[in-house]
């Protein structure tokens, strides 16, 4: 008993220090970097308001949630706090200006994080179908995976096919150094990632797991976190040279021999420094390597920074 009751003092030291690092970092170096006061007039339509004709694929800071379709699962009050990571439906973070989501399925089809299952897989088609209706220009990656300890579902990728047919963008590496005008009207980039069922191969409708990466790692210390991203997107190649999208996300996880086990409080602790990362990134030499950049709970102010760097980009101001 004495034993836990030193570790988790140590634990508590260890997370003020780790807070008080990130403040620091932030009253010290400031996060503007190019494009920060940038404020998009529609998030709905962010993408064509940045002019489809001027936009490539590879230049965009694609703002991304993290188990996006969570905003349901499990019971509320009860066992929700310990899975949610998002309060918002499909639909309306694509409307907030979302264009990467992350969804987990089992055998039976549902929206999952680890044991715990939502809605049926077809709520997120018909949001994602839903918002394309009412855009022109919007891109959409679309990340299916089935999750750990599952089964994939019977057939799925040609559900996925059926449900966006018209939309998807074929797996192809000549679309990353391509405009949103050039791959109009076809929308939806769909990364379908199954444990033993087989990978979409080159040329299919669906993209395979090596088009997206990331470097996760499980800690609910902020600063580590952060600076583990840095590090990890610093050792990517440049957007302009890679067939890849590479994903950062600035979130925390909680852990079981902490008390804080609800994720928000937990992912609270480095949700606010999103700016901050993209100012450092340039701080770093590395932020021509930012592409996809997810949270969660995601918000406007989140979205803008993203766009604001985009547009950056595009106009040749980074």
């Amino acid at each position: 008993m004495g034993g836990q009751v030193t570790k988790q003092v140590e634990r508590r030291k260890a997370l003020s220090v780790q807070k008080k690092r990130l403040v620091d970092l932030q009253h010290n170096s400031g996060d503007q970097f190019p494009g920060s006061e940038y404020r998009p007039s529609d998030r709905k339509n962010w993408m064509a308001g940045l002019d489809p004709s001027k936009v490539h694929i590879n230049e965009m800071i694609w703002p991304g949630t993290h188990d996006s379709a969570t905003n349901k699962i499990g019971l509320r009050f009860v066992t929700r706090p310990f899975a949610q990571c998002q309060s918002l439906s499909i639909y309306k973070q694509l409307v907030l200006g979302t264009r990467v989501v992350d969804i987990r399925v089992n055998e039976e089809r549902r929206v999952c994080h680890g044991i715990l299952a939502t809605y049926s897989v077809d709520v997120v088609m018909n949001d994602v179908k839903k918002f394309l209706s009412e855009t022109q220009s919007e891109v959409i990656i679309l990340e299916i995976r089935t999750e750990f300890g599952h089964q994939d579902p019977p057939e799925f990728d040609k559900y996925l096919e059926e449900q966006l047919g018209e939309y998807l963008i074929h797996q192809d590496d000549h679309v990353f150094g391509k405009t949103i005008g050039e791959l109009l009207p076809r929308r939806v980039i769909c990364v379908w990632k199954p444990r033993k069922s087989p990978a979409p191969k080159g040329g299919s409708a669906l993209w395979s797991a090596g088009y997206l990466k990331d470097n996760w790692i499980d800690t609910d210390l902020p600063s580590t976190k952060f600076e583990s991203n840095l590090k990890h997107l610093s050792e990517q190649p440049p957007v302009s040279t890679r067939n890849f999208f590479y994903r950062v996300e600035n979130t925390v996880t909680p852990q079981a021999d902490n008390p804080v086990l609800c994720v928000k409080p937990v992912t609270n602790r480095i949700h606010t420094y999103a700016r901050l990362f993209i100012a450092q990134c340039f701080s770093k030499g590395c932020a021509d390597r930012l592409q996809i950049y997810s949270t969660d709970f995601i918000d406007g102010d989140f979205v803008d920074a993203c766009v604001g760097l985009t547009y950056a980009r595009v106009e040749g101001k980074a």
